[in-house]
């Protein structure tokens, strides 16, 4: 794959931290998968957007369900009785 080089301004203990925890990787290949997550996360953001523009709001029920679910210690699919 291409790659391009930029340059970018970053806050200097963000970048002291991105460096700590790049570790042995590259700092660009950090900043780059940082960058693909963002991208990733942005993506479903419109997606949901989209989804809600044709169908409307969640009702506030299924959230609720949802979010309590979302709560629950995950249990494994052995130990779940049927």
């Amino acid at each position: 794959m291409a790659v391009s080089k930029v340059s970018l301004s970053i806050e200097e203990d963000v970048l002291a931290e991105a460096r700590t925890r790049a570790g042995r990787r590259e700092l660009s290949a950090y900043v780059n998968e940082a960058l693909v997550r963002q991208l990733q996360h942005d993506r479903l953001g419109e997606l949901l957007d989209e989804m809600e523009n044709e169908s409307g709001p969640i009702p506030s029920e299924l959230l609720e369900e949802a979010r309590a679910l979302w709560r629950e210690p995950a249990v494994p699919k052995h130990r779940r009785s049927a």
